[in-house]
């Protein structure tokens, strides 16, 4: 019998790429997915990928706890990842509320419907290096303390400390994955790789002139969704659950990001790139800097992924896109 996967956020960009992983691995996939009374479910990411029609869709919203039983009901996974969230920091200031609930609430209904119908099976909790916010050590590792600086840090604190207290309270094979940032071509728009290779590409093909951007002086810790969300599945292949930083153990600026960006466009960024003050952060992160040592010691994992890399893919993915 082929296990069974569980996958909130599915039609995230994290969610695609780890229905792509798992089904590669032979996986029966289920997606929780919330729809709306204007559109149906959102599968371009899963589109782009070529899989949309090996992925079971079931309706769901984090929220719903009778909704999430009933799904692990039918469902009976071996495995829950919950990477479904609001998980866009600089909306986490406009809605707050929302981002609590959903961000932080969601995980304890995520959890306890595991606890009542399925105690057996594997959960993965996405958690954030955000929670580290103003940092504490020049490089982030598991025992680091957290300082948030936004509603959405905030809420993710909570769904990992909570994964944390179901896992020594009752004993549910629970793990956290504090990634840091990961990108790829599926990132949303509204996140800065993503506005910038985008931006790169309509200024390459005469559809823009200039890019806005807000603090270029802030650093990352940037790898590829594709190598974070393998080291997801081998989280939940080990024996004793645990929490994992996964990084690169590199930061850049994102004034260097975008350099490399413009550079693959053959684009001087200093004719294009404008600093708005409306675009910075009521509370900024100025550094992230992830120490992924134990992930590597305890099950092997390592990035494959450059940013060059990285950043090259997305630059020409969108002037693939913008050229149709």
């Amino acid at each position: 019998m082929a296990k069974k996967a569980l996958v909130t956020g599915i039609t995230g960009q994290d969610g695609a790429y780890l229905a792509q992983l798992l089904l590669e691995k032979g996986y029966e996939v289920h997606g929780l997915a919330r729809r709306s009374s204007t559109s149906d479910v959102n599968l371009t990411r899963l589109e782009w990928l070529g899989i949309e029609r090996e992925v079971r869709i079931t309706d769901g919203d984090l929220l719903d706890l009778s909704g999430l039983v009933r799904t692990m009901q039918d469902v009976k996974p071996d495995e829950v990842y919950n990477l479904g969230a609001q998980s866009f920091v600089k909306s986490s200031w406009q809605q707050p509320i929302l981002t609590g609930q959903v961000t932080g609430l969601g995980v304890t209904n995520v959890l306890e419907a595991v606890r009542l119908e399925k105690s057996d099976a594997r959960f993965y909790q996405a958690s954030s290096s955000e929670m580290y916010g103003l940092i504490q050590e020049p490089m982030q590792s598991e025992t680091t303390p957290f300082y948030p600086r936004s509603p959405y840090a905030v809420a993710k604190l909570y769904g990992h400390w909570l994964t944390i207290n179901y896992r020594e309270s009752f004993g549910l094979h629970a793990s956290s994955g504090i990634l840091f940032n990961h990108e790829s071509p599926l990132r949303g728009i509204e996140f800065v790789t993503r506005k910038v290779t985008d931006a790169v590409a309509r200024i390459k093909l005469g559809m823009a002139k200039e890019l806005r951007l807000g603090n270029i002086d802030a650093k990352r810790d940037w790898g590829h969704s594709k190598d974070y969300v393998r080291a997801m599945w081998m989280m939940l292949q080990q024996d004793v659950a645990d929490d994992y930083v996964i990084a690169t153990g590199r930061t850049t600026t994102v004034r260097d990001m975008c350099k490399i960006a413009f550079n693959h466009a053959g684009l001087n960024i200093d004719d294009h790139l404008i600093i708005d003050p409306v675009l910075f952060r009521p509370a900024e992160v100025d550094v992230l800097l992830g120490n992924p040592q134990k992930a590597k010691e305890k099950f092997g994992w390592e990035p494959k992924i450059t940013l060059e890399e990285m950043i090259v893919e997305m630059v020409e993915a969108d002037l693939k896109r913008l050229s149709k």
